[in-house]
């Protein structure tokens, strides 16, 4: 397994060890100082954390090698998803709610980490990008059973490959078994004011119950 330095982590909204907290990943070649601003839009009653992917490119940071726009490479996706998880278990173990929010390379993080392990978490958005398939996580039919997932899409985003997003847009909807909420957006690639008043409503409609003391 590759080793990693410890994740750097900006954090926002609620304080309490047992607050939810949503996960903010960025899109490949950015970094956890950009990605942090979209919790100022989104419900103040949760904790936000937003971590800095482990492998330096283009100026910034990505969550695994590519072997192709939107395809990680297995053996790469894998050790970084077993270097976040050692992360998360220490600042949210088992119990505490957890939802994973990803944009771009971040959406195709999300979709590995929830695939890999659906019951760790609470539910997941997938905001303009791919689920990681072919890359060693299950995306077996059924394998989101009743997940709460937000899928949103660009109409004209020429990022992502077309049959990559098609494909994720189908498997949630018709396979996944998910609770799926699909937003269609007519712009490109970049998250826009609707999309965000979509994440900020989804995730105030969740039912994110704090644990009892």
């Amino acid at each position: 397994m590759t080793a990693f330095e410890p994740p750097v982590v900006a954090w926002r909204g609620a304080t309490g060890p047992d607050d939810p907290l949503v996960l903010l990943l960025h899109g490949r070649g950015s970094d956890e100082a950009d990605i942090i601003a979209l919790a100022d839009h989104l419900p103040d009653d949760l904790a936000y954390a937003a971590v800095r992917a482990p492998i330096a490119e283009g100026g910034g940071y990505a969550w695994f090698a590519n072997r192709g726009i939107g395809r990680p490479v297995a053996e790469s996706l894998t050790d970084t998803m077993a270097w976040f998880r050692a992360w998360l278990d220490e600042v949210a173990p088992v119990g505490r709610p957890v939802v994973l929010v990803g944009f771009s390379g971040g959406a195709a993080f999300a979709g590995g980490l929830v695939l890999d392990d659906p019951g760790r978490y609470a539910g997941a958005a997938i905001l303009y990008g791919t689920l990681p398939f072919d890359a060693g996580v299950p995306t077996t039919p059924g394998q989101l059973a009743d997940l709460p997932v937000l899928v949103a899409h660009g109409d004209t985003d020429v990022v992502i490959p077309a049959d990559l997003l098609t494909h994720t847009w189908s498997y949630l909807h018709d396979d996944a078994g998910s609770a799926t909420t699909g937003v269609r957006d007519p712009g490109g690639h970049g998250l826009s004011a609707a999309v965000i008043g979509d994440v900020r409503r989804w995730l105030g409609g969740l039912a994110l119950v704090k644990p009892t003391t």
